[in-house]
């Protein structure tokens, strides 16, 4: 049963549904980006990479590579930089990966508690604003060094489509159509998502169009990881539908490269 405002007696005098308000209120220290940091430069702090989304017939996918980096170092070859925020939508992070995750974290228990709170979901442009107000909260950080740039996706209940949302670091919030990509690498992903991206692609062509565009920008950008075949290491993909956010298997993943590398083995013995 789903808990109503009563339920919650701080949180019903506090006059609003939205947890992120009430800690920015009560508990400011507890937020991921209320630090006072020392003045002068930043250190080396693992960062996130590229993410891309796009649409497909009745639904978004969502994918991000492995790889953050520290500097000109490999930090981690085992990240994950998409995550589901609720059973409707999907976020993505690039940018500082320590606060980066606390945001998602702090985001996927802002929508749980308004929809306990509410008794239902929060509308996708809600959470699309929702998700800017956080972001725009860390404005501080990233002027700093530490920002953090999300992609955020979803699709209504009783929506035929999908949707996109990138971010500025003050939290300008942007719909996007058809495709994007965020991160060290974008620029490389969005030129392969133009080329590749067509209307009312089924699921199954999105994942191999998304998991192309990852495996170009790692071509180009050496803080984006490629899928490795040698530690059976593929990108986080999630797809987005009617029946909820799931993530690809890594079954599914591995046969999708295969064939990817397979394909270019043979393009370029051909040319």
């Amino acid at each position: 049963m789903v808990a109503h405002g009563s339920d919650f007696p701080a949180l019903e005098a506090a006059g609003s549904s939205s947890f992120f308000d009430h800690v920015s209120r009560s508990h400011p220290a507890l937020l991921p980006f209320a630090q006072n940091l020392p003045a002068g430069s930043m250190p080396a702090t693992p960062h996130g990479t590229t993410i891309v989304a796009l649409t497909f017939a009745g639904g978004v996918l969502m994918a991000g590579d492995r790889r953050a980096t520290m500097g000109s170092m490999i930090a981690n070859r085992h990240i994950e930089k998409v995550f589901p925020a609720d059973r409707y939508s999907v976020l993505g992070i690039a940018g500082t990966a320590g606060l980066a995750i606390d945001i998602v974290r702090l985001f996927q228990v802002e929508l749980e508690h308004y929809e306990k709170i509410e008794g239902t979901l929060l509308s996708l442009e809600g959470k699309a604003n929702r998700l800017g107000a956080m972001i725009r909260a860390n404005l501080p950080m990233a002027l700093q060094g530490l920002a953090v740039v999300p992609l955020f996706a979803g699709i209504e209940p009783d929506e035929a489509a999908g949707r996109l949302f990138s971010y500025d670091v003050t939290g300008g919030r942007y719909e996007e159509l058809e495709h994007h990509s965020v991160g060290s690498g974008a620029v490389f992903a969005r030129g392969a998502l133009k080329k590749l991206w067509r209307p009312e692609l089924t699921s199954e062509e999105a994942l191999a169009v998304g998991v192309e565009a990852l495996i170009d920008a790692s071509d180009d950008d050496s803080a984006t990881g490629g899928p490795d075949m040698v530690r059976q290491l593929w990108p986080v993909v999630y797809e987005v539908t009617h029946d909820g956010a799931t993530r690809i298997a890594p079954e599914a993943l591995a046969a999708v490269v295969e064939t990817i590398v397979t394909r270019r083995t043979l393009e370029r013995r051909e040319a």
